[in-house]
């Protein structure tokens, strides 16, 4: 399983007193206290210095210097405002673009859709980019595990080739498409893979300031988003997939066929007992994972086709924190076919709101389907 915390665009900025940078502090300090060992790494998906000075980059990094989770940074518009990422690699001490990292065994393939373009969201991938993407995705095709893409805006907002990128993405069956840019939470599904976004740390126009938590588990992408102040441990169901993010019906951990396993992860602090209820019956008492700390499993089903609700309650300190998801379960005689959706990659694909992992539907902010335009 890869798992990662992403903080939200963070735009850095002496213009407002540097909150952004008391933020981030905040963001740091709760990865260090509940996540160092519960992630793999932390990502920042761009916009992080907010008019990417290098007065701005060096308080950014004199803060990430503190994180103790390894962090991986890529840059967005704001970040080239200067015409150059000069500054954002020189102060940030980030690795050079496109990067392809093998972790916990699954290619991740971090991208710089910014410098080829024009400036502001003028984002391009550019010609050389693409051949390597495409070549490192041909890499993939032969890897165990399928891969993840992190890069700063979702396909659709490219200014070019947009359409030909989620294709490729869905042609080498990426798992997960992670990026920023919006200053919403959003999931989409196009029929080819999951992408996510989440809302800015630093410019808020909806709901309140967290990051959120993602986990890879084998084909399933599992999403949710934790506000600062809610309790821990949080809990995360990551197989089977909920219905809303099923990529593969054919899949088996995404439209269940006889019985099937339930795992669920628990981040930010260990759980007396965890037990899964299949809608909302008797529970059934899940048992850890050996080898993969805070991971719980249990067998449900056979169910009937059709839709159900599967909820898995940890307990820890006395207190009940809970997970819950929908899916679809259908014979195994007729598995429905993978089916690629037009326009991939684009916010026309959204899963819409799921208030309890924290997608709220809103949409407030600044991108091209953002209801505040700037």
């Amino acid at each position: 399983m890869l798992t990662w915390a992403h903080f939200g665009d963070l735009h850095v900025s002496e213009e407002d007193v540097w909150r952004s940078l008391a933020a981030l502090r905040t963001l740091v300090s709760e990865a260090n206290r509940r996540l160092d060992d519960d992630i793999d790494f932390v990502f920042l998906p761009g916009d992080n210095a907010n008019h990417g000075t290098v007065e701005q980059y060096a308080r950014i990094a004199a803060v990430l210097a503190e994180l103790k989770p390894q962090v991986f940074l890529i840059p967005g518009d704001h970040d080239f405002e200067p015409k150059s990422l000069g500054p954002f690699y020189e102060g940030l001490g980030a690795q050079r673009l496109p990067l392809s990292v093998l972790i916990a065994g699954r290619r991740c393939l971090f991208l710089d859709i910014v410098s080829s373009g024009s400036g502001g969201p003028d984002f391009r991938l550019g010609a050389s980019q693409t051949d390597w993407l495409a070549h490192e995705l041909d890499l993939a095709d032969s890897d165990p595990n399928r891969p993840v893409v992190f890069m700063h805006a979702f396909p659709g907002d490219l200014a070019e080739g947009g359409e030909a990128l989620a294709r490729l993405l869905a042609d080498h069956r990426v798992a997960c498409i992670d990026t920023g840019h919006t200053h919403y939470n959003e999931l989409l599904n196009d029929g080819g893979a999951i992408y996510t976004a989440t809302r800015s740390t630093g410019q808020i126009e909806e709901g309140p300031m967290g990051f959120s938590l993602h986990a890879v588990d084998g084909s399933v992408v599992s999403w949710r988003f934790k506000p600062l102040g809610t309790p821990w441990p949080l809990v995360m169901i990551t197989t089977p997939s909920d219905r809303r993010l099923v990529t593969d019906p054919a899949d088996c951990d995404h439209v269940p066929r006889g019985a099937f396993a339930v795992r669920a992860k628990m981040f930010g602090g260990a759980a007396e007992s965890v037990a899964l209820a299949v809608d909302g019956g008797f529970p059934v008492i899940m048992a850890p994972v050996v080898g993969e700390p805070g991971l719980w499993t249990a067998t449900a089903g056979p169910l009937a086709d059709g839709r159900h609700e599967i909820i898995v309650t940890a307990r820890s300190g006395g207190e009940a924190h809970r997970d819950a998801i929908e899916i679809e379960t259908r014979a195994a005689t007729a598995p429905p076919e993978r089916r690629l959706k037009p326009r991939g990659g684009d916010h026309v694909h959204t899963i819409g709101a799921w208030p309890q992992r924290g997608l709220l539907g809103t949409q407030l902010g600044p991108n091209k389907n953002g209801k505040i335009k700037w």
